[in-house]
């Protein structure tokens, strides 16, 4: 014996439409069954039977295409302001934030205790000590060397009796008078102002050392006799050596 098929599953839809035809034909039958019913009657059952079979084609067509629903927009809940809070409700309070003990900056180093780039001394100078000491002041001492006819030689000795070197120096000498001519200078450069004769050091002689000295030779020339200077200073001190 052949199986039974197995009956397709009813829809609703279908369902719904069984029932509304099953209750058209048991409208029908009552109705026809009475003798008395009127026209107007008839034409309240047709009408509602036209609108029940409306709403059941529109049921089926929504059942069938649920995706034509017009979907329902909800509004969105409102909004709660965190930064507010009812006046009733305390606010939490807040939890105290844990920091570190702060750890000082160390001093910055002062201009005092950073050693200089080229290695010279910081060490502070003395009260009373001058960094660059005083060269000893300078002595000279005049003496004629030798005597010519019209001539005479002289020899003026530059000493520096302090240990420290003395730079640069001025030897004046006056003759007693301007007939008289030098010539013959080694040891500095010679210059003239009528019988006033200056003297500065060349490059052999621009620096005196300590306890130590420098020598001048010139000549002068002009007179038998009488010719002796006047006056000799060295950097405006008077030199030894000469006749009163």
């Amino acid at each position: 014996m052949p199986a039974t098929p197995p009956q397709p599953r009813r829809t609703v839809a279908i369902i719904l439409l069984d029932r509304v035809v099953a209750l058209v034909t048991a409208t029908r039958r009552v109705l026809t069954g009475r003798e008395d019913v009127s026209r107007a009657t008839w034409v309240a059952v047709i009408a509602a039977l036209g609108v029940l079979v409306a709403t059941a084609v529109s049921v089926v067509g929504v059942l069938r295409t649920p995706e034509k629903l017009t979907p329902v927009t909800l509004d969105p809940p409102p909004s709660v302001d965190v930064g507010t809070s009812p006046p009733d409700t305390p606010r939490a309070q807040a939890r105290p934030v844990s920091t570190s003990a702060a750890v000082p900056a160390p001093p910055p180093a002062s201009a005092s205790s950073v050693p200089p780039a080229d290695g010279s001394s910081t060490r502070p100078t003395p009260t009373g000590a001058s960094a660059d000491p005083t060269p000893a002041a300078l002595g000279a001492d005049f003496a004629i060397t030798d005597n010519a006819l019209l001539s005479y030689g002289a020899t003026v000795t530059i000493s520096n009796p302090g240990a420290v070197p003395a730079a640069r120096w001025t030897l004046v000498v006056t003759l007693p008078r301007e007939s008289l001519g030098v010539s013959g200078v080694e040891g500095a450069k010679a210059s003239r102002d009528g019988a006033v004769w200056t003297f500065v050091p060349d490059g052999n002689t621009a620096e005196v050392p300590g306890n130590a000295a420098v020598r001048v030779t010139f000549r002068v020339n002009g007179s038998l006799t009488g010719s002796a200077p006047r006056a000799c200073t060295i950097d405006g001190a008077a030199c030894s050596g000469l006749a009163n």
